[in-house]
């Protein structure tokens, strides 16, 4: 079963659930409604996965999930026995250990350059020494394999680290379940902490979205998922074949927003601050749409991106102006100025919209130049402009150098406006688009191949199609060391994010304050009756590695942007953190240890697009709703799954 506590303050909530069943009882003081369960199907042969769980706790939003999965060969004689999970892209691996015959071999994360010497070996010896690589749109796959003598054990465990982030009025934590085989003790407990209090919470898995209603929660501050099904439950799953689950639990939620200023949390000299002021008036923005029909472009990803534009036109606000260009070698206006969204305007587009045909070669260059002199034309005071751009290949067309391009494009859009750059496929050079967007106050999204691609390319334009601030700038006197500060645009449903350290850890004199532009009038969000929640010293490290994990990410955008010394200064700061906070980027690897006389592993974060598979099947679970006091949910957050090791277990 999936369950979720609420931990309510001074109260207790009462949920309703439809499933088109019958209320059932549960235990004391706690409202219980079940829904179907789908689960599991698969056998063991040699190895014997007895326990298995993944462990995840949220806190202010950041995730730290470990993954303990417990082993025992059966046979008489040595087997190899394999440890493969599935973790989210975003997240950076911060440990991994091996318990065998009453000692851990522990994973330890050195700098790429110096852990090459093994990586060579490893690829020497015919091994996969890249143990980690991408899955599908969300998902990379890590995987490792160890020697474990005849009746012996093995226990595996891995920790992963990531910062979640809002979008269109939620978070979403992804945990994926694929332990290989059904397992006798299966567990998944989500532990969500947010003084900020918990708006609402729900999970998806195979049911619909009318199959579970939730009335909004008020005062919580603490959530609990915890999923476990049997082993019967596991064998009885629709689409997980012979090897067990394999499928994603998504926990998705917001919290409550009381002020203006955001939810400011400090612990021991650091502080992360998150700001997403929802209670703001949108402003009118200004669109142009540069949508590559280049040859490459035929067949269903031309058609998926007519009915995506068709949408997007739909939902475009009498207030708005937008431009429609489409190129291949040359370039189409739909009309060669920004018009305002009315009726008449919004049917022509539309019209131009179904008939675009794919043809001849690719000019990015001129293409995304003459979007920028549309806007640049077209200045409107208390408005917002933004580019996006749609391509699935290299330009091939007119200027084809790559760096030439972004020089020209930068030159051009001058940090007026952001310009998003979204790749269609696995033939585009997304590297060529992730950094044209950073350097122009963007960002870039991979488009992938599948039924759902218009539904992808109507998903992004959602989440910037209301802008509510321009020019955002976060100040904090009494800050140092802080990472990202200034934002081109903040949209709703979205959430700045900022860290930093506090001077001489002097809370007195550590004010912060956001400065901005609401359509045409300049904004302060200053409130000088706000606290700053102090977490306490069991947070210590927490808001600490809050801001290391921002500061990595940060740094490793600039290091794609920077060249020469600035470059190498970036790259080695970046290089420094995550050997300190031990997390796994693309700069460092981890030398996984193992028992003397086995190869050693190496394993690296692979890069956007390297080595994608399918998509993985989702969970259709059984929900309990649990209400409960703080103290009771307490009790199951102070859960520990570090349990004692011993050949008996």
């Amino acid at each position: 079963c999936v369950c979720v506590y609420y931990s309510c303050l001074g109260r207790k909530s009462v949920y309703t659930v439809t499933m088109g069943g019958a209320q059932t009882a549960g235990a004391p003081d706690f409202n219980q409604y079940i829904l179907e369960l789908r689960l599991g199907k698969g056998s063991g042969d040699d190895w014997n996965i007895y326990s298995f769980h993944i462990n995840s706790t949220v806190t202010s939003r950041y995730a730290t999930t470990v993954i303990t999965s417990r082993v025992a060969n059966r046979m008489d004689d040595s087997k190899e026995i394999e440890f493969q999970v599935r973790i989210p892209k975003n997240a950076f691996i911060s440990k991994f250990r091996m318990f065998i015959d009453g000692q851990w071999y522990d994973g330890v994360v050195k700098g790429k350059e110096k852990a090459q010497q093994q990586y060579t070996e490893a690829v020497s010896r015919g091994q996969s020494a890249g143990l980690v690589s991408s899955v599908g749109r969300t998902l990379e796959e890590f995987k490792t394999a160890v020697t474990v003598a005849a009746h012996k054990k093995v226990t595996f465990e891995l920790t992963y680290e990531e910062l979640l982030k809002r979008k269109l009025g939620k978070y979403e934590l992804q945990i994926h379940a694929r332990p290989m085989q059904p397992v006798k003790d299966f567990k998944v407990d989500v532990y969500i902490n947010e003084k900020a209090g918990i708006n609402f919470i729900e999970i998806k898995g195979g049911l619909s979205t009318n199959a579970l209603s939730l009335k909004p929660v008020s005062s919580c501050f603490q959530a609990w998922v915890y999923f476990y099904p049997t082993e019967d439950q596991q064998k009885t799953c629709d689409g997980c074949g012979e090897q067990g689950m394999n499928g994603d639990l998504v926990i998705v939620y917001d919290v409550n927003r009381d002020s203006s200023l955001g939810d400011i949390k400090t612990s021991a000299g650091y502080f992360v601050h998150h700001f997403a002021p929802s209670s703001l008036s949108r402003i009118p923005k200004n669109v142009v749409f540069v949508i590559d029909q280049s040859g490459s472009m035929r067949g269903r990803k031309m058609q998926q991106t007519r009915i995506a534009l068709i949408h997007i036109l739909n939902d475009l606000a009498e207030d708005d102006h937008f431009g429609l260009i489409t190129f291949d070698s040359s370039i189409f206006h739909w009309k060669r100025e920004l018009v305002q969204a009315n009726k008449e305007n919004l049917e022509s587009a539309k019209i131009f919209a179904r008939n675009i045909q794919d043809r001849g070669a690719t000019d990015i260059n001129a293409a995304v130049l003459e979007g920028a002199r549309m806007l640049n034309a077209h200045p409107r005071e208390g408005s917002a402009s933004i580019v996006i751009l749609l391509t699935d290949g290299d330009p091939t067309s007119g200027v084809t150098n790559l760096e030439l391009i972004q020089s020209n494009v930068r030159r051009d859009i001058a940090d007026k406006f952001p310009l998003y750059c979204l790749g269609f496929g696995h033939d585009v050079n997304f590297e060529f688009l992730e950094k044209m967007s950073l350097q122009n106050n963007g960002v870039a999204r991979r488009i992938y191949e599948d039924s759902d691609a218009d539904l992808q390319l109507k998903g992004f334009y959602d989440e910037v199609a209301t802008p509510l601030l321009t020019d955002v700038t976060m100040i904090y006197n009494g800050g140092t060391n802080l990472t990202q500060t200034n934002f081109s645009q903040y949209y709703n449903g979205s959430e700045i994010v900022v860290a930093g350290q506090i001077t001489d850890n002097d809370i007195e004199t550590f004010t912060p304050q956001v400065v901005a532009i609401s359509r045409d009038r300049r904004v302060t969000f200053s409130d000088t009756n706000a606290t700053m929640e102090y977490l306490g010293t069991d947070f210590d490290s927490h808001i600490q590695r809050v801001w290391a994990y921002l500061t990595v990410k940060q740094l490793l955008e600039k290091e794609l942007l920077f060249s020469g010394p600035e470059k190498e200064n970036v790259k080695k700061e970046a290089l420094e953190l995550s050997l300190k906070y031990s997390f796994v980027t693309p700069l460092t690897s981890m030398v996984v240890t193992k028992p003397l006389g086995e190869n050693t592993d190496v394993l690296h974060k692979p890069k956007e697009g390297e080595t994608t598979q399918g998509h993985s099947p989702v969970l259709s679970p059984m929900y309990f709703v649990h209400c409960g006091t703080a103290n009771m949910l307490q009790k199951k957050l102070n859960y520990n799954d570090d349990e004692k090791h011993t050949e008996e277990d």
